[in-house]
């Protein structure tokens, strides 16, 4: 099968780590090269600068869950980063590893085989967190207000008649 991207990677994404399978296709020798991140913001970080000294052009990885937001948000700048449906990246049945699951994403990347999911403009990502934050505010205040908690309400200290001076 041929080979249409030569410097790409695979990510397997987890909650606390991410393991990367870099595939290089040099004078026609195929190398991989797996390492495990962090989630953390320096750890996503070192893999950015880790991926841009291997000269990867290209990242794939797996939605699952929202663990692969923080991830793809880092690389995006940097790196074609596609994000795949995990059912569309299905492993032969058997031993599963982080490290088989990242080179297999690799290798079907690197083969130009991998569909990208749709991922909104950065300017519309923005806008759904800041309505999603407002409608968790109105919610919180809604919630306050019913239950008759004073505190959940965000009333002022001062206007609560059961507060007094010290």
């Amino acid at each position: 099968m041929e080979t249409l991207i030569a410097r790409c990677c695979g990510l397997d994404v987890h909650k606390a780590q991410v393991t990367a399978c870099v595939r290089l296709l040099i004078d026609g020798v195929v190398s991989e090269i797996v390492q495990t991140f962090g989630t953390t913001t320096p750890d996503l970080l070192a893999l950015r600068d880790w991926l841009t000294a291997q000269g990867v052009t290209h990242v794939a990885m797996e939605s699952t869950g929202v663990y692969w937001k923080p991830v793809y948000y880092t690389l995006e700048d940097e790196f074609k980063v596609v994000l795949v449906n995990a059912q569309h990246v299905k492993h032969v049945p058997g031993r599963k590893t982080d490290t088989i699951d990242a080179a297999w994403i690799a290798k079907l990347l690197a083969h130009g085989l991998l569909r990208g999911s749709f991922v909104p403009p950065k300017p519309i990502r923005r806008l759904r967190d800041l309505t999603r934050f407002r409608k968790a505010l109105i919610e919180e205040r809604t919630r306050g207000r019913s239950t008759g908690c004073t505190s959940c309400s965000r009333t002022p200290a001062s206007s609560s008649p059961a507060w007094r001076p010290t």
